[in-house]
């Protein structure tokens, strides 16, 4: 998918979204392996990547993480429909959500409902209580529906 820089200009070329597919792919990848696999040598890659994370197009590098594994395989997506949408509401209600560790994810969205929020549980015993005791209590909630993912097709992480 080609990138595309929100100013318009045109410094994401073809070789630096090559970059970026490999390290979005395998972030540990050495200079030398990620050079070879984009076709450079190691010091114009090296240099690539440097100015990708200068203009804050690579903000940073993490590990993928088996949530089986670490017991939290359940996922949520929780619908949620404000009472309030003013801009006082909509902070209060982000600075809520933000401290509630399971919440994964959380997007405010057009549409029938005001956010969208991911929610990783280790049962869905767990995600019943973060519900009805953390998210229904977040400021100015008025409802939400909810949806339990059975297998992820295609994830991002």
């Amino acid at each position: 998918m080609p990138i595309s820089r929100p100013d318009g200009s045109s410094r994401v070329d073809q070789t630096d979204e090559a970059i970026i597919r490999e390290l979005t792919r395998d972030a540990r990848l050495s200079m030398t392996e990620l050079a070879r696999r984009v076709g450079l040598s190691k010091t114009p890659v090296a240099s690539r990547v440097k100015r990708l994370e200068d203009e804050g197009i690579i903000t940073g590098y993490r590990a993928s993480l088996s949530w089986q594994k670490l017991g939290l395989g359940h996922i949520c997506f929780v619908e949620v429909r404000l009472t309030d949408t003013r801009q006082k509401a909509l902070q209060s209600f982000n600075k809520a959500v933000a401290e509630i560790p399971e919440i994964e994810e959380c997007h405010m969205i057009a549409g029938g409902y005001d956010y969208l929020l991911k929610v990783r549980t280790r049962d869905i015993e767990t995600f019943r209580i973060i519900l009805g005791e953390q998210i229904s209590a977040l400021p100015h909630v008025a409802s939400s529906s909810s949806y339990v993912a059975m297998e992820a097709v295609k994830s991002s992480s």
